[in-house]
């Protein structure tokens, strides 16, 4: 299986096995401070809420509900998996590694050691209608972490 296939491999099975949806029924972990944030992507119709539970410094959980195609879907799911237990600062550092390499247009190669599973989403940057569905929960997060450390 080359790199490609598998990058796709991981972005249906995230589409299908949605990591961390089911932002409604999950209450914020007892101790943690969380935000909230929804995002449109006018464009195509992807919708996301996501909320982040931050508590000692760290992700507590990532929670979301949305509405969109399979990248903007499967990108917060893995999203999800990678965020829990890691630090806010770490988050942050991902966060902007993962915007510089869907911004670059596929000049900037996604590094698997930073972005472990998201990295399957490098071929999207060559697409540029669908980065914005692809950052559609990573805009969310960024701003409900924001709020969450704030709080």
């Amino acid at each position: 299986m080359s790199l490609d296939q598998l990058y796709q491999q991981i972005i249906l099975d995230h589409s299908k096995a949605r990591h961390g949806s089911g932002l409604s029924a999950a209450a914020v972990p007892d101790g943690a401070s969380s935000g909230q944030s929804h995002q449109l992507n006018p464009v195509c119709g992807d919708e996301i809420t996501l909320r982040v539970a931050v508590a000692d410094g760290k992700v507590r959980e990532l929670r979301w509900d949305g509405n969109g195609c399979s990248i903007s879907m499967a990108s917060a799911s893995v999203l999800t998996d990678l965020a829990e237990g890691m630090a806010v600062d770490e988050m942050r550092t991902v966060i902007s590694s993962f915007r510089e390499v869907l911004r670059s247009r596929g000049k900037v190669p996604a590094d698997p050691e930073i972005l472990g599973d998201a990295a399957a989403f490098e071929g999207v940057a060559r697409y540029a209608a669908r980065v914005k569905c692809a950052m559609l929960s990573w805009v969310a997060a960024e701003d409900a972490l924001g709020q969450a450390i704030s709080h």
